[in-house]
């Protein structure tokens, strides 16, 4: 299976089923706040799952992994992180559960159709400001600037093909926030849980974990936080657990 491996290309552990995943140095590799999505999204059994903006197939992979979901399928509009995501789902012989779509977000609805999946992730691009990119086309500022796809886009293509009932997923800033569940609620995803990440518990929160039900009422709740380090270098014992890494 080697050759699936193109030059500078790696295979990382994901420390789960003994899967890998495909990853280029250069380009832009997944972090931790998917592997915290992957751990807050509950996926039931025999549920479809599309990921949004999936780069090289980490959600869906993982999530494959760890729920009993019938499908999955990845999202992503940038032909490389496409083809590595691809590459990786026939690596760990996953290609009768996971499917991988070259499209853009903003025509998701179109391509998959109306109210056609129980559960939607994302992952989506944190930050608005472009000023400064040296290269707007770099794989790296379209994962991490919103060049391709605003938030809007995002919430707006979730919302519509997601079945009445049916849930999202996502992770990102909380400096937005208030930005996140005003999108939500214009498209009829009511903000149902919450949960903030600190890099260190006496630290400022740097991402935030937000589920959504289309068509759901009025009641949010905040879970307990969520600490990655005891102190440099040594993670608590809850990033150890979803990771599945021993302590």
């Amino acid at each position: 299976m080697n050759n699936l491996l193109q030059e500078d290309e790696r295979l990382d552990d994901l420390q789960i089923n003994g899967y890998q995943i495909i990853q280029h140095p250069d380009k832009f590799c997944f972090g931790m706040d998917a592997v915290l999505l992957s751990g807050f999204a509950s996926v039931k059994e025999g549920e479809r799952v599309l990921d949004l903006g999936t780069g090289t197939g980490i959600l869906p992979i993982l999530l494959e992994a760890k729920t009993e979901g019938k499908h999955f399928t990845g999202l992503e509009i940038q032909p490389e992180s496409a083809d590595m995501a691809r590459r990786s789902v026939m690596f760990n012989h996953l290609e009768e559960k996971i499917d991988i779509i070259e499209g853009d977000i903003k025509n998701a609805s179109e391509i998959f159709g109306k109210a056609s999946m129980d559960v939607v992730t994302s992952n989506p691009p944190y930050m608005t400001n472009h000023h400064g990119l040296k290269n707007p086309n770099d794989a790296k500022a379209i994962a991490r600037h919103e060049l391709l796809c605003t938030l809007d886009d995002v919430v707006r293509e979730t919302a519509a093909v997601l079945r009445q009932r049916g849930r999202c997923y996502f992770v990102h800033r909380p400096s937005r926030i208030v930005e996140i569940f005003e999108a939500m609620r214009k498209y009829k995803l009511e903000p149902k849980r919450m949960r903030l990440v600190y890099p260190y518990v006496d630290k400022e929160p740097n991402m935030v974990l937000i589920e959504g039900v289309r068509g759901g009422g009025a009641q949010l709740t905040v879970e307990a936080p969520l600490i990655v380090y005891k102190e440099p270098g040594q993670y608590t014992d809850e990033i150890y657990e979803i990771y599945g890494l021993d302590k």
